[in-house]
């Protein structure tokens, strides 16, 4: 059953932000949202240290640019 909301249009405006594709419903992108809320959970030491070891290659210039990343797949 569907049923009508309102919402203040600065709310429907950081909706219409948060979709992924212009014709995505307002209903999935507040599915996403309450999956992302719902699903939140405690990070592991192991991602917590990939993250971590991430952002100090980002610092530290280790990274690649997409040209790269493309050239390096192709000769794979």
């Amino acid at each position: 059953m569907d049923t009508t909301i309102q919402l203040d249009k600065k709310v429907r405006d950081k909706l219409k932000e948060l979709k992924l594709h212009p014709r995505e419903s307002y209903n999935k992108v507040v599915e996403r949202l309450i999956a992302i809320r719902t699903d939140e959970g405690e990070l592991s030491d192991e991602t917590i240290r990939d993250i971590e070891q991430s952002l100090e290659d980002v610092k530290a210039g280790r990274t690649l640019s997409m040209k790269e990343v493309k050239q390096k797949l192709k000769t794979k």
